[in-house]
Formats: C-alpha cells, structure tokens, sequence
C-alpha cells in the first residue's frame, strides 16, 4: 500500500511538471518574422529620394501620406525597421563638355546640400554616416543613418581632383555611369553601343583613385566589359547598388553568372533592386515610360521650384500612374534574385538596394514602411536569422570596411 501511494504520488508530480511547463510555454510571447526584422541592423543601398526633396516634392523627416510621390523618409523608415540608407546624388548623362560638366557638379552640390539641411532640421530623426560602423552606432541612438552616393561618375568630368571633394563631403560609393556611356566607361543601356570597350584610360585612374580614398566602386549601370575591366584593377571589393540576377530576369543591368561568381571571387557584393523591370519580365508599357520620362525632363532636373509648380508636378506623377497602371512584381519575385545569388555566389555577397524613388517598388512592397515582407518571405524559405542578417546589411558592410580599410592617403 506504501509503495503504491508513492507510485500514484509520483505520477502526479510528473504531470504537474508537464503542466507548469506547458502553462509557462503559453505564456511566453511568440517571436514574429516581423520582430526578427526589428531587430535586424537593415541597410538599403541605393535610394533616389534627394531627386523629390529638392523640388520639394518631399521632406525626408517627415511622414508623407499614402498619396505622394515618396516611397520613404524617415518616419517610414522606422515603422519598416530601416536603420541605414544611401541617399544617391543622381545627375542624369548630358553633354561632355566644360559647360555640361560644370552643370553636373552644381547639381550635385544643390542636391548634397539639400540632403545636408534636411539632416539638420531634422537632428531627431537622422545623422549623417560616414563609416560602416556608422550604421549600428546611430541605429543604437534611435536615429537613421544616411550615407551619401552619387549616381553617375559624369558628375566629376575629366577631374580626378572632383573624387577627393566629394569624399570630403561625405559620399561612400559612386556609380560609375548611369543609361549611357561616359568619359569612364561604357554604360549596359546605351543605344549606340560600347565606345571605350569597357573601362577608359581616365576610367583607370578613377577606380585607382577611388581605392586610395576608401571609396567604393559602384558596377550598377556598367557594361559587362566594364564590369570585367574594372575587377582586376580594384584593390578593394566593389559592389553593384542596385542590379540582380540576369538568369532570373534577363536585362542588361543584372548580372550574370559568370559575373556573380567573379564579383564573389572579389569579395564584392550584388545589392538586389526592387525596380520591377529588373526583378520580373513585365508587358511593355511604352506609353508610361514615354510619360515618365517627359515628367523627369520637365521637372527633376530643375530645383527651388514654387509651390505652385511642386503640386502640378505632384499631381502629373500621380496621373501618369492613374493613366498607365504599372505592372509591378513580387517580393516572391525579388527573393527569387536572392536565392539564386546565393546558390551561385554564396550567402556572403547579396543585399537589398531597393531603388525607391528611383522607380524601385513592388506589389507588396510599394515603400520602406513595407519592408518587413521581404524578412517574411527569406524566413519562409528557411533562410536562417544570421543569413538574414547578412543579406539586409552584414555583406555590404564588410565590403565597406574593407574599403575603409584600404584606404591610402
């Protein structure tokens, strides 16, 4: 009787033991793909907002509504866990001449220092980043960091000297050619074909200079030759800001395979874009891009523009879109990129350039504020969190510190 009273005793303790555990188990919250991304440190590559603050379609420290032009500032980049973002200065392709050159050099000074005074009203929401490191220090200081890039090498014209000055202004990257070619080299869209059959003799010495200052190479935009000129010569590890995989979409401003696994053998790193026409074959809207690129002309290249004409602007983008639905892809569709990247490049060498502002945006990914999805979707396929991590901005990171490393003065 004795030993049964135990046995029964026994058997009680195990099952409320089980049911402590169970109860405490309940009680324990339940850790979300979407908690997994604030808790990430997120970097976005390549973003054109500049081009809408400086007709002040837009101001960055503020929260636009649903119905602007915007895809970020940086309210939204906090409500979609975005710490780290590079703000391009892009001064599109013009004449190559002194007249054209000193026209690009003034534009990217107004839209450098557009970013500048926005930082400074705004010392609550934002700061300046000039170091990798930069990213996590602000991050921890609730603040978003802004690093600076500029879009397109025709902004230093035949001036070796306009790289010292723009890094002493704070720009990390610099794409070296946007749709068409240029004095450095060849650009992947250029009607009229290759003219330097890749990288220019100046273009030579930009990238060496770029090297010395610690400043990354961009290959966004390049022409493959370009792309396989400028790798034996860059004493650091490039990146591409904003492309993606040309077997998932074959468009010359993604990459190959050939090109991915060099880019990897380099240590450099593809960010994937969000721009739709890079990430899916889409119809063809000819109309819309006709429309939008007679809106670009007819007001993004001008500044300090009137009220009056910031909200016709603002009303013409809204009706082009109103006019020529866009047909936009998925964030299915984007980690589609990145999977492939990752089998042909390695985990080490993808990340996120969105484009946003620059006609990056998808279907469920329309702005910053949604980017948690794409956290989602990596989780979903079973990326683990440390992989995730490294993709929204470990391998950027250390290309960038890489660079630092490099740099000679």
């Amino acid at each position: 009787m004795h030993i049964q009273n135990r046995l029964v005793c026994g058997q009680l303790s195990v099952g409320w033991i089980l049911l402590i555990v169970l109860v405490l188990f309940s009680c324990t919250p339940r850790i979300t793909p979407d908690d997994v991304h604030q808790r990430l440190l997120t970097l976005d590559s390549h973003v054109d907002t500049p081009l809408l603050m400086i007709i002040g379609a837009v101001d960055a420290g503020e929260r636009a509504d649903s119905a602007s032009l915007s895809k970020l500032d940086w309210v939204r980049m906090r409500e979609g866990g975005l710490d780290a973002v590079f703000f391009a200065a892009f001064v599109g392709q013009g004449p190559r001449t002194s007249a054209g050159y000193n026209r690009a050099t003034k534009r990217v000074d107004a839209l450098l220092d557009c970013i500048d005074s926005t930082l400074a009203a705004h010392p609550d929401l934002a700061a300046l980043a000039l170091i990798a490191d930069d990213a996590e220090r602000l991050a921890n200081e609730g603040l978003a960091a802004v690093y600076l890039g500029i879009e397109n090498g025709y902004a230093i014209g035949r001036e070796l000297s306009f790289l010292d000055r723009y890094y002493n202004r704070g720009v990390r990257y610099i794409t070296l050619c946007h749709t068409l070619n240029n004095d450095i080299c060849d650009s992947s869209t250029d009607p009229k074909g290759p003219e330097h059959g890749g990288l220019s003799l100046l273009g030579k010495e930009v990238v060496q200079r770029m090297n010395d200052l610690g400043m990354l190479v961009d290959l966004s935009h390049a022409s493959d030759a370009t792309f396989f000129d400028v790798l034996p010569i860059s004493t650091t590890p490039v990146i591409a800001s904003h492309s993606g995989a040309r077997a998932v979409c074959d468009h010359p401003r993604n990459l190959s395979d050939e090109m991915l696994q060099a880019l990897a053998n380099h240590g450099g790193v593809v960010q994937v874009c969000l721009f739709s026409g890079y990430v899916k074959i889409l119809s063809p809207s000819p109309q819309r891009e006709a429309a939008l690129q007679e809106w670009e002309e007819r007001y993004s290249s001008k500044t300090n523009l009137s009220p009056a004409v910031r909200r016709q602007a603002e009303e013409e983008r809204r009706a082009i879109d109103r006019r020529y639905l866009p047909s936009l892809a998925t964030v299915a569709d984007l980690v589609d990129h990145i999977d492939h990247i990752v089998a042909v490049a390695g985990i080490d060498h993808v990340g996120i350039g969105s484009d946003f502002d620059g006609g990056g945006g998808l279907q469920d990914c329309q702005d910053v504020a949604q980017m948690p999805a794409i956290t989602r979707e990596l989780l979903r396929r079973g990326y683990a969190v440390d992989e995730v991590q490294k993709i929204w901005s470990g391998n950027f990171l250390r290309v960038m510190r890489q660079a630092e490393n490099n740099r000679r003065e």
